[in-house]
């Protein structure tokens, strides 16, 4: 979920209570659900217009919108800003014990040979997009797709594509224009327009369509604060090529029994704080949205949360008929599995859908869609309120059967088993390499932070260059490939002295005899430094790639990645070095008082096939520059950044070998 502030600051009125109590890891077991059905009508078709970008904007203006916490619950002082990551809003994992591996090295060259490297989209650019109508915000959240000839990328909040080169092949495309919603601020009227956040794509080969979805919020338009009512938006391209016309269709997921909603008991805590009580105070939201594909549907999962409360719900499976989406169908069935529970009482968490390349899909049990997910998350226990263990030896394998039914009358079953594996354990924030952050330095200068940034001097100076988030353990991206399911997560793991952040791999066989059955597991570390929100993609013949930030003491924030295959991971390669650490808004205590500020990451990277290759697509810094060049750009250091924030992507391809 995207993290953003509304204002400057503001300070909290009220923080949320957690209890300490401790969760035990349950058994293995596997429970089955119908799911229900309803028919969602088309909402109408969009097409890529984008609008001139915007010159730099004044100091002082509003540039932090409406905010959906992550990790602290409160910050701004927005009540509408909420727990997204329950693991690190309970402050440090209390957890001893963490996996040790050997720590590798890196490779300036490497044996994957890179065919095409070139920056994606950045702050600046999603800052200014849409003539300027847009706020500030990190992390980027990143997605991609790829097939006949383009790569597109969708980010928060921002869009393009791109030729194989890297050459932009459309202007940049502000998402809430693209979903057809106004501005995300008006700068002339002040209105403020949806929240449009988390973001995701993919090229279906077997439609020769093109999918993307986002998670939309809407506002009250003066104040900016939620109405409660909160909807997937699900856009289908109406051709080969995703630069021409799109269908849209938009479900519900405030689960509160209205807009055609199940009643899920989300709750609501009064006051709420909002400028406007919410139409909807009892409403959940559907947090975290990503696309997964079989030969028959189109499936989106959410971690479901009260909007207006504390508590988690579980994980929700929304399954599409895939040919209704592709032919543009005026209603299309979806179907929903509520997760809530089926893990021997406790409910899912992350249930992240597998995508396959051309030709890989499961036809097993009438057609089936495979899911994978973790449990050592505090959401994975209870309600998520109390804090859970942080730490796990479990792996769960969803499965979505009789698939091939989606197209007529849905008959669906959702069961899962539950593997054990290496341990991983929720891991702490990942040093970056000590360099120039104009933006702190500023905050720093009493007279620079009243004149430049805040208008008064910041409270909380001084600030320090800070650690960025390293992700709860929740499944990152998930691929059915060469009969086998791939994944990965952020663990804590010890290589060398120290604890530092790396990630723990699995290749999963789920039509095993009796069974889902671990083939292979393994970790990736890096010594002495960090590596971050992983994501794999993997061809037809078993030979993939692992995109991921590398960051640390040696590193500032680096797109990275290293090959996999069923029997390991190889060598840590760069695709690109980072310029510079990561100097962002959300990094800072002035912009997150009174709690303290989760440096956001990240929230997920990605990694497609295209034919033999694959594309990978990871945040990183791309600039630097210090505070005298900051000053004397207005804060854009030549056109590289802006005032509150310097994030970067890396588009990367990769020959993994046949």
């Amino acid at each position: 979920m995207t993290y953003r502030r509304l204002a400057i600051p503001i300070i909290a009125l009220a923080a949320s209570i957690f209890a300490s109590s401790a969760a035990v890891v349950p058994a293995a077991g596997s429970s089955g659900a119908g799911g229900s059905t309803r028919q969602v009508a088309k909402s109408g078709t969009t097409t890529f217009r984008p609008s001139p970008s915007a010159a730099d904007s004044s100091p002082l203006q509003r540039e932090l919108g409406p905010g959906l916490g992550e990790a602290d619950g409160a910050g701004s002082g927005n009540s509408n800003e909420v727990n997204r990551s329950r693991s690190i809003a309970h402050g440090a994992p209390s957890v001893t014990v963490v996996p040790v591996t050997a720590g590798q090295g890196v490779s300036s060259t490497g044996p994957l040979p890179v065919l095409n490297s070139f920056n994606g989209l950045n702050h600046r650019q999603q800052r200014l997009a849409n003539g300027g109508n847009q706020f500030t915000l990190e992390p980027p959240d990143q997605g991609l797709c790829a097939g006949n000839g383009v790569v597109m990328e969708i980010i928060n909040d921002v869009m393009t594509v791109y030729s194989p080169a890297g050459t932009a092949l459309t202007g940049v495309e502000d998402l809430n224009t693209f979903f057809g919603y106004a501005a995300q601020f008006n700068r002339t009227t002040g209105d403020v327009g949806p929240f449009v956040t988390d973001p995701s794509c993919f090229y279906d080969q077997d439609t020769n369509r093109w999918f993307a979805v986002v998670l939309t919020l809407d506002v009250f338009t003066a104040s900016g604060d939620f109405t409660g009512a909160n909807h997937l938006d699900v856009a289908v391209s109406n051709s080969p090529s995703p630069t021409g016309s799109w269908t849209i269709y938009r479900v519900q997921v405030q689960d509160d029994g209205q807009n055609g909603t199940p009643n899920h008991g989300c709750t609501g805590i009064a006051p709420y704080g909002q400028a406007t009580v919410p139409t909807y105070p009892n409403a959940c939201i559907g947090d975290y949205p990503h696309l997964g594909a079989d030969a028959n549907g189109i499936y989106v999962t959410t971690n479901e949360y009260s909007l207006f409360g504390n508590d988690f719900h579980g994980a929700q499976i929304y399954a599409f008929s895939k040919s209704a989406l592709a032919g543009g169908a005026s209603t299309v069935n979806v179907t929903q599995f509520d997760t809530h529970g089926m893990d021997n009482g406790n409910s899912g968490f992350t249930i992240w859908p597998a995508v396959a390349p051309a030709g890989q899909n499961s036809t097993l049990n009438g057609g089936t869609e495979y899911f994978m997910s973790s449990n050592a998350a505090d959401e994975a226990h209870g309600n998520g309120v109390a804090v859970g263990p942080r730490r796990s030896t479990q792996l769960l394998v969803w499965q979505l059967t009789n698939t091939s039914t989606l197209s007529s009358s849905p008959g669906l079953s959702l069961s899962h088993s539950v593997l054990p594996v290496g341990l991983y354990v929720v891991p702490a924030r990942s040093e970056q390499k000590v360099g120039d952050t104009p933006l702190i330095d500023c905050l720093n200068k009493k007279s620079c932070a009243t004149h430049v940034l805040l208008g008064v001097p910041d409270p909380f100076a001084p600030e320090h260059e800070y650690p960025i988030d390293s992700n709860d353990t929740r499944m990152q991206q998930v691929v059915f490939a060469n009969g086998r399911l791939w994944g990965a997560l952020d663990t804590g793991v010890r290589s060398s002295a120290n604890t530092r952040a790396g990630i723990e791999w699995f290749v999963v066989n789920p039509a095993a005899s009796g069974g889902a059955a671990l083939v292979n597991q393994g970790y990736l570390a890096v010594k002495e430094n960090n590596a971050i929100y992983p994501a794999i993609a993997v061809t037809p013949s078993g030979k993939g790639v692992m995109a991921f930030t590398l960051v640390g003491r040696d590193f500032y924030p680096s797109a990275a990645f290293a090959s996999i295959d069923a029997g390991g991971v190889g060598a840590v390669q760069v695709a690109a070095l980072g310029a510079g650490p990561a100097d962002g808004f959300s990094g800072t205590a002035v912009y997150n008082a009174p709690n303290p500020a989760r440096p956001r990451w990240g929230d997920y990277g990605a990694a497609v096939v295209d034919g033999t290759n694959i594309w990978l697509a990871s945040e990183y810094i791309a600039q630097t520059c210090n505070l005298s060049q900051y000053l004397a750009t207005g804060g854009s250091c030549g056109g590289t950044r802006t005032l509150l924030a310097n994030w970067g992507t890396r588009i990367t391809e990769v020959n993994p070998g046949s």
